[in-house]
């Protein structure tokens, strides 16, 4: 009697997430604003005495951490709900 052959192992490729919303458009924003030129031609207003394109930096990477929270909170998955 032949010995039952074993089965083959069924793997399934990972699928993506496909997350298509809309507030990820928001995401492009901190990408473009700070190639636009026109914000770093001058040097006033200065703060603390910083001219305007080192404070300028600053407020740039604080608008990607703002635009990328609230993309992460509009977008997390609800558990449950």
């Amino acid at each position: 009697m032949a010995a039952p052959e074993p089965e083959a192992p069924t793997t399934t490729a990972p699928t993506r997430a496909k997350d298509h919303s809309p507030w990820n458009w928001l995401l492009f924003i901190p990408i473009v604003v700070p190639l636009v030129p026109v914000f770093f031609n001058g040097d006033s207003p200065r703060v603390f005495g910083f001219p305007r394109f080192y404070w300028l930096q600053l407020a740039f990477i604080l608008l990607g951490v703002g635009t990328t929270t609230l993309v992460y909170q509009m977008t997390k998955k609800r558990g449950g709900r």
